[in-house]
């Protein structure tokens, strides 16, 4: 017999987290988030995003031991965007059964049905920040630290369910050359040297990471504008800013990070890159202490071929021209002078085609692809 609980204590929050390790400890490809601040996430106190919305989490018990694992999310923002009432769920994790499932299901379902919602789609998170989509393929690759990972069985599941696809995300692996630009990547560079040019455009000057902070806020403002027209995007607050920026602050450097300004000194495009991190998340198991600050170092600082490309943004008003280019050359001419042989780009909407249409010009494989998933309620 299953039991289904709703928690709210934080050593149940805390079961909640690590269910997902417990269920993946052998498989090679996943790659658990730093728990800590996993748990955080659903801390009233401790995420800004619960200024706005509401979350429930949910495990699932048969015969005392946890067998799943669910959250859901009225996000009144994105609510309010798209004019009515639909629910998310995030975290959905469960052995392959399906009074199990069922059960985690039936609950967020229930909730929604509460709130008034026409719908529930998923896996989504508080923001697009956060980890979303479901893997349907690439299951055989190494995950990314800031993505799911899951079973092929979830996808059966998804279906028995009624759910159906809402959008896809795709990922690709690009292999990078030995020298910049090298022979596949001349025209991409010329693109972006002649746009860089017509525009007027300059990058800011990088010396430090201390030289990054002062242009943080404004590189998370331009990502609410340049973001908030795709898939699941709502504006962060300022607070939410805050949280993001502690977050992802200490994976960047002056040469993962580049910021173009115009002729006024404002900023109209950002990329932002980092040394993957995922070998040394699954060593640590999502743990800092004792030894999980010595691998993230030791990734960070070295022993690394692979590239993690975390975020692109461009000013509305300059999306379409060639912006893209311009940062994606500067971070990877850094990439190539430091060593690294391999970038992996996450994962990027399939109807995102000013992003999709620059990997033509590498040594590319799309290798995974996730997605939401909707049901009527």
């Amino acid at each position: 017999m299953i039991n289904i609980k709703e928690i709210n204590a934080r050593s149940d929050i805390k079961k909640f987290m690590v269910f997902a390790n417990k269920l993946y400890r052998d498989n090679p490809c996943y790659v658990p988030d730093m728990l800590s601040s996993q748990i955080a996430d659903f801390e009233r106190h401790k995420n800004p995003a619960f200024a706005y919305c509401q979350a429930k989490c949910f495990l699932a018990y048969r015969g005392g031991e946890v067998v799943g694992r669910i959250a859901a999310i009225y996000n009144s923002h994105a609510c309010e965007k798209y004019g009515y009432k639909q629910l998310r769920f995030s975290h959905a994790d469960y052995i392959d059964d399906d009074e199990v499932v069922d059960g985690l299901f039936d609950a967020v379902e229930a909730w929604g049905r509460e709130l008034g919602c026409r719908s529930v789609h998923g896996p989504l998170g508080f923001s697009d920040l956060d980890r979303e989509g479901l893997l349907v393929e690439g299951f055989d690759h190494l995950s990314q630290f800031f993505v799911y990972y899951n079973h092929p069985y979830y996808i059966r599941h998804m279906e028995r369910l009624g759910y159906v696809k809402d959008i896809d995300w795709v990922e690709h692996r690009l292999t990078l050359p030995t020298r910049y630009p090298g022979q596949r990547l001349e025209k991409l560079d010329r693109l972006a040297s002649a746009m860089q040019q017509r525009l007027n455009l300059r990058f800011a000057p990088l010396k430090s990471r201390k030289s990054i902070i002062p242009y943080v806020r404004g590189v998370f403002q331009l990502y609410n504008e340049a973001y908030l027209k795709l898939y699941g995007v709502v504006a962060l607050t300022s607070a939410q800013i805050d949280k993001y920026v502690k977050e992802f602050l200490p994976l960047v450097t002056e040469r993962t990070t580049a910021i173009l300004l115009d002729e006024k000194d404002e900023i109209i495009a950002f990329g932002v890159v980092s040394p993957s991190i995922s070998q040394a998340q699954r060593k640590s198991a999502g743990k800092m202490f004792p030894w999980g600050w010595l691998h993230l170092l030791r990734a960070l600082k070295g022993n690394n071929d692979t590239l993690d490309l975390l975020l692109i943004a461009v000013h509305p008003k300059l999306q379409g021209k060639g912006v893209n280019a311009i940062i994606l050359t500067q971070l990877l001419k850094f990439a190539v002078e430091d060593g690294f042989k391999y970038a992996e780009t996450g994962p990027t909407l399939e109807t995102n085609i000013d992003v999709l249409s620059h990997w033509r010009f590498f040594d590319a494989i799309q290798h995974k692809r996730r997605r939401a998933y909707i049901k009527q309620i």
